[in-house]
């Protein structure tokens, strides 16, 4: 399956992948409007069955690639192995999901729950994809990597399809930025449906890899990681991404994880609702943006909800 997305796939992704992942919260917030001077649509991607977009891009993914006979294999810090997971679970694939030694229990457990057999290998993501490819090489099975094929990111993209749908067009959005799918899917149906729409990626200042990488334009390992956001926590970029967001990113950004507990403490108190860190890493870059962005239409993806004890006790504390 080719890295290039297609307009096309992401009409039809937004017909086909399951309902319980599509036409999600999307609204303008009040509170948060007010506080920041700029107006702030949240679209909420946390009230599904595995409480993030993810499930999005794997439903597609698995709709378009069928059955394979030595099963499918990933690696993921939890969220996409859970995407993976729903989707293999509903069609009766068999699913392996590497994670790190010391990724998100509650995520751990989800993914299980969900039907896959989850090894945990590595001390981090980047350590534990490298296991699940020999894995995959050994097995023949067929390894599905978050940010190369094109159908996770054209499921991803239906996000975008669904914030045009408004009558009033969006002068910004803000996302998440992890291994590249997500903002790629919604970078390139905005460059069709709302040119003037800047998309803006948002790294964990102590994940910087992306954001390093799409300045220097080239892939640059950055050795280490070290922040709350697991969900976007990526220590080697994957290029095919990276390549494609020179296409689809006007900007990328950084925040630290105390701006992304607040963010996640104003979800809680203004908007009801438990975000996880990475799920938040966007509303914390507006705060650093509001000067930028006063007087304008800015949406916020909220990218997942699988919050851990500790992390929501950090948030509330």
């Amino acid at each position: 399956m080719s890295t290039g997305i297609s307009l096309d796939h992401i009409r039809e992704a937004a017909a086909v992948i399951d309902p319980v992942f599509r036409d999600t919260p999307q609204y303008v917030s009040d509170a948060i409007s007010g506080d920041y001077g700029v107006t702030t649509i949240l679209k909420v991607e946390c009230v599904n069955p595995i409480r993030s977009f993810k499930g999005r891009g794997t439903d597609y993914l698995l709709h378009r690639m069928g059955p394979h006979s030595g099963g499918y294999v990933c690696a993921s810090a939890g969220n996409f192995g859970q995407g993976m997971a729903f989707a293999a679970r509903k069609r009766s694939y068999r699913m392996t999901v590497f994670a790190a030694t010391n990724a998100n229990e509650f995520k751990v457990e989800r993914m299980r729950a969900l039907g896959a057999e989850v090894v945990l290998s590595g001390n981090d993501f980047d350590a534990a994809k490298e296991v699940a490819i020999r894995h995959a090489e050994e097995t023949g099975s067929f390894y599905v990597e978050d940010g190369v094929l094109s159908a996770i990111a054209e499921g991803a993209g239906t996000i975008a399809l669904e914030l045009t749908q408004t009558s009033e067009a969006l002068d910004a959005v803000l996302v998440p930025l992890g291994n590249g799918a997500l903002i790629n899917g919604i970078g390139t149906w905005l460059r069709r449906a709302s040119p003037h729409t800047r998309v803006i990626g948002v790294c964990a200042a102590g994940a910087p890899s992306m954001e390093i990488s799409w300045r220097a334009g080239k892939p640059i390992n950055t050795g280490s990681t070290s922040t709350i956001a697991d969900g976007i926590a990526v220590r080697i970029p994957v290029p095919e991404a990276l390549a494609l967001m020179r296409e689809t990113v006007d900007d990328v950004t950084l925040v630290t994880d105390e701006q992304i507990l607040k963010a996640m403490q104003l979800l809680l108190v203004e908007e009801g609702f438990a975000a996880e860190p990475a799920g938040a890493a966007g509303l914390a870059a507006l705060a650093n943006m509001c000067d930028d962005l006063a007087g304008q239409r800015v949406a916020i993806v909220i990218t997942g909800g699988n919050v851990t004890e500790e992390q929501l006790r950090r948030c509330v504390g």
